[in-house]
């Protein structure tokens, strides 16, 4: 059974669980310069450098991972958010990007099977692709609007370096997340189609959208009906929403994505919003009655949390809906279907 028909199976029986935030779990260690940096001898300043840590302090990450799988989750999202070479050009380590993501995946792939192993449920790893800090639909510069950093094709080129080094380390998906601007993530998918052709088989993509504000649009100005239209085409195994607000926020943008798309619906949004000091503090009770309410209402097929998010806040979630069921995958009418800000539907 290939891992998108395995995800399927699964996901036809329970809503399935993603895990938690990496980032504010990495910083209750305290780590200094030194602990990222290790001995690899580079250049620039590594704190906050939170993909390294699995060259230079694995037992981070690992007892992240384990945390999560020991709270109910059944999938792993790798340590990976920014392990590509733009990201990693801010701390000199672009020369690392295949190691990292070869480690990170394996790391990942090791522990999923030894929870799977111990009760036969099955567990799932998702490769990691953050948005990189460059935008192919926005200018940087408020004078040119035409000018652009980065162009698709060195972006594109940009994630298969990282997507072939997931592979290598064992992932099960491709999960295209945090998706600002649709146009980095066509990049991304494309990147991923490639790789799957490459290896002959089918590398099944999750894609996840981020809201920037209310009205449920990404920075590239997209709403999510039109986000899918435009990404619609990779079959993604997965679509939805993460990071943006809290759950409470989301609420509508669920409702929509539920009914439009032919797919499973993976949610894992932030602990609430922040607060004065940029800290999270929505309790775990919180979040899983938020997030419960999408259940209810059979409107998602995988639940999880974002920043602010630990093992607690998925152990909540995973307690709330345990006896609810799946949401049911629709079947929409054909209709031409098209994007651009906004959602364009073809009469018959």
């Amino acid at each position: 059974m290939t891992p998108r028909e395995k995800l399927l199976a699964e996901a036809a029986k329970r809503i399935l669980i993603t895990d938690g935030a990496f980032g504010t779990e990495i910083q209750n260690w305290k780590l200094d310069e030194a602990d990222y940096a290790g001995s690899l001898g580079l250049s620039h300043d590594q704190k906050g450098n939170n993909d390294i840590l699995a060259l230079t302090r694995p037992e981070v990450p690992s007892s992240i991972h384990r945390a999560y799988f020991e709270a109910g989750a059944d999938i792993a999202e790798t340590n990976t958010f920014s392990a590509n070479r733009i990201s990693q050009a801010d701390y000199g380590a672009e020369h690392l990007v295949r190691d990292i993501n070869v480690e990170s995946a394996k790391m990942a792939r090791a522990i999923a099977d030894e929870f799977e192993a111990k009760d036969g449920r099955p567990r799932f790893v998702a490769g990691a692709l953050g948005p990189t800090n460059k935008t192919l639909s926005l200018s940087p510069d408020v004078n040119d609007p035409g000018y652009r950093e980065i162009d698709f094709d060195t972006l594109k080129d940009v994630y298969r370096e990282q997507i072939d080094a997931l592979v290598e380390g064992g992932i099960d998906f491709v999960l295209i997340e945090t998706v600002f601007d649709t146009l980095n993530a066509k990049a991304a998918v494309m990147a991923s189609i490639e790789a799957g052709e490459a290896l002959g088989r089918d590398l099944p993509i999750m894609l996840s959208m981020t809201l920037t504000d209310l009205s449920g649009r990404n920075l590239s100005g997209h709403t999510v009906e039109a986000f899918w239209h435009a990404i619609r085409h990779a079959k993604p195994v997965t679509i939805g929403l993460n990071c943006s607000f809290g759950a409470e926020q989301l609420r509508p943008h669920v409702k929509t994505m539920s009914a439009l798309c032919d797919t499973l619906i993976m949610v894992y949004p932030n602990a609430g919003l922040p607060n004065e000091l940029g800290a999270y503090d929505e309790a775990p009770a919180t979040t899983a009655a938020l997030v419960r309410e999408w259940a209810d209402q059979g409107q998602v097929n995988v639940l999880g949390g974002c920043c602010g998010s630990t093992p607690e806040h998925i152990r909540a979630i995973v307690e709330a809906v345990k006896d609810l069921p799946p949401r049911a995958i629709p079947t929409p009418e054909v209709r031409t279907r098209l994007a651009g800000l906004e959602p364009f539907v073809m009469a018959a």
